[in-house]
């Protein structure tokens, strides 16, 4: 099994984003995350530092500027998704994935904090 880091510039990003009320509070996941080819097409007119900023975690030893090397995304390439947070603690809390289930707990207790 794969082992992963947090990416701090993707938490700084949601961070941003929430602040900057950027967020959707009630959405179906798995209609609402990025496919592959979204993620081609953002990369099309996009860097990978900006491309990294929509994951919270990086895959240890994958390559940077490759899609392997980002993992955990949470949003639509435009706005946070609440549900992309929980699906990201969830699998990181399945998979034994300390630090980035944290991360996205503490992101969450944020969004909440500021969508009151």
């Amino acid at each position: 099994m794969a082992s992963y880091s947090v990416n701090p510039a993707g938490v700084e990003h949601a961070e941003e984003l929430i602040d900057s009320r950027q967020y959707v509070l009630r959405s179906e996941w798995g209609e609402a995350q990025p496919r592959a080819a979204d993620e081609n097409d953002y990369l099309e007119s996009h860097s990978w530092e900006e491309y990294s900023a929509w994951h919270l975690g990086l895959t240890d030893g994958a390559t940077d500027e490759t899609k392997a090397r980002y993992a955990f995304v949470y949003g639509d390439f435009r706005r946070v998704h609440r549900m992309g947070l929980i699906a990201c603690r969830y699998r990181a809390a399945e998979w034994g994935h300390k630090e980035v289930e944290l991360a996205a707990h503490d992101l969450i207790q944020r969004l909440d904090s500021v969508a009151r």
